[in-house]
């Protein structure tokens, strides 16, 4: 025994350790550890035996044996860890009964496994009991806890997943879940086991999912999953849940399992593997806008003279207010923003960056203390203001918000009940399109970024770039690893690349005229 150097963070206390030190038949000096590699060449080695066994841990200079509980033991089990007192301070002593603990340990372990029904290895329960030679103080041994009558229930197993307190969800997926957990629990019933949910009774409840009609917690908020579905076949109602909707339950309903197996309630997720191909190719969920539809849209009343920008809208007149319903639908096919990036803007998040001016989009709490959210951790960017939207006099608009002294850019805009200002004028927009005469089969707003998308491949944009301007990301997480090394895109070189991006079919003089006219004005 020797001191040989000062104890690791992450080992014991104690500088005494042991040591196997063997020195060749020249007796030459005792080397330190540092050396000993470089004796190895002259015939000696030395080894540091600080590897110990698995377990043991020293605590206020008492050895101790630790060991973690297995999973599957967690619901029937006190706590996470086993802590055994080794009734010593000698390590060699420990070493000799630290054996013997974890034998007894596993052994407890195995009798808790045969009280759930698992399988059990009969060596494993045999035990020395009555040997008082080798036995350990009873004191020292502490029965596993009596398991609990009934394991727990899907209802109760539930309400801990959504009081978990790592998920942090926006009110619109809070909604979704407790809609999801309300079709599981009539089906299910709360109190049943989640042990007795089988994979034939998923496959049940993706069947009744199949017969669902659309937005029917909407439709039908009173009545049961099966009552949904009768009264919908009374009506004749052939406008069923979609496969992707669909989906989206099983998603959630399955995270609960996946969950659920986490904690050790469940062995596996009788949900894997249920969900339905969805026949519509991403692709074509939604579409563009054609061009004849662009001209239709820009050149509508609100573009060319209406009544007003409320209920007059559609009526042709001499007022030409620009506001939400005037500079959103232009913002986002010449900047790509999503809607709600659009409706949160602030009048802050108009800067200008190296002389360029900028888009900023991002999360966090604004500054009227309203909570701003993004999509992913990519939508979070810089995007160049579009030289189109310069012409047509947006930089002027944002000025006089300011000295105006609004926070919001569009103030109008409401929150909706779900948390987001983009409800209110997204519903405005589909009776927009109708009463301009371009509605059309899979447009909606959202077709202004696959016309952005599509501006982009044309003008032979890089597709980093371009993945940069739209918040795109192809991992499903964030940015890809790539884009953590440098600095990034200069603001000029984003915005040479954002003004490459034209729409031929578009003539928007009739909005620049106006738009010079109010920057002289400002």
């Amino acid at each position: 025994m020797e001191v040989l150097a000062k104890p690791s963070k992450r080992r014991s206390g104690t500088k005494i350790v042991p040591t196997d030190r063997l020195h060749n038949d020249a007796g030459r000096g005792v080397s330190t550890p540092r050396k000993c590699s470089g004796n190895r060449g002259q015939g000696v080695y030395t080894r540091r035996l600080h590897n110990r066994p698995i377990g043991l841990c020293s605590k206020r200079g008492i050895f101790h044996y630790r060991r973690r509980v297995p999973t599957v033991l967690l619901t029937v089990w006190g706590g996470r860890e086993v802590w055994r007192s080794l009734d010593t301070d000698s390590y060699a002593m420990a070493l000799r009964r630290i054996h013997r603990v974890a034998a007894d340990v596993e052994a407890e372990f195995e009798q808790a496994r045969c009280s759930i029904g698992r399988a059990v290895d009969p060596k494993l329960l045999a035990t020395t009991d009555g040997d008082p030679a080798i036995s350990m103080p009873s004191t020292s041994i502490v029965s596993p806890p009596a398991p609990p009558p009934s394991t727990r229930t899907i209802g109760d197993v539930y309400d801990r997943f959504i009081a978990d307190p790592k998920h942090q969800w926006s009110k619109r997926t809070q909604i979704a879940h407790a809609t999801t957990r309300k079709w599981v629990i009539e089906v299910f019933d709360e109190d049943t086991p989640l042990t007795d949910i089988t994979r034939e009774g998923c496959r049940d409840f993706v069947a009744l999912l199949r017969e669902m009609p659309r937005s029917a917690h909407q439709r039908y908020p009173d009545m049961t999953v099966r009552e949904v579905i009768a009264a919908a076949k009374i009506k004749g109602e052939r406008r069923l849940i979609s496969t992707a909707n669909l989906n989206a339950y099983i998603n959630r309903f399955g995270g609960v399992m996946n969950w659920a197996m986490n904690e050790g309630y469940l062995d596996r997720n009788p949900l894997k593997g249920l969900k339905l191909p969805d026949p519509v190719r991403k692709r074509d969920k939604r579409n563009p806008f054609s061009p004849e539809q662009l001209r239709r849209i820009f050149n509508a009343p609100i573009y060319t003279g209406c009544r007003d920008d409320m209920n007059g809208y559609a009526v042709p007149g001499d007022q030409r207010p620009r506001r939400a319903r005037f500079w959103v639908p232009l913002i986002a096919l010449f900047s790509g923003l999503r809607l709600n990036e659009i409706c949160q803007l602030e009048v802050s998040d108009i800067p200008e960056i190296d002389g360029i001016p900028c888009f900023r989009v991002a999360s966090g709490v604004s500054l009227t203390g309203d909570e701003k959210r993004v999509k992913t951790n990519a939508s979070e960017r810089i995007v160049p203001v579009h030289d189109e939207l310069v012409r047509c006099g947006f930089l002027a608009f944002a000025v006089s918000q300011r000295l105006c002294g609004e926070t919001n850019l569009f103030p109008e805009l409401p929150f909706g009940h779900l948390g987001y200002r983009s409800t209110t004028i997204s519903r405005w927009f589909t009776r927009f399109l109708e009463n301009a005469g371009a509605a059309a089969p899979l447009t909606c707003f959202h077709s202004f970024r696959h016309n952005f998308r599509d501006g982009l491949r044309e003008a032979k944009i890089d597709r980093d770039v371009a993945f940069l301007l739209g918040g795109w990301t192809t991992d499903g997480k964030g940015t890809v690893v790539a884009d953590n090394y440098g600095s990034g895109y200069h603001p000029r070189a984003l915005a040479e690349a954002l003004n490459a991006v034209r729409f031929p079919v578009l003539n928007l003089d009739h909005l620049a005229v106006l738009g010079l006219r109010s920057e002289s004005r400002a």
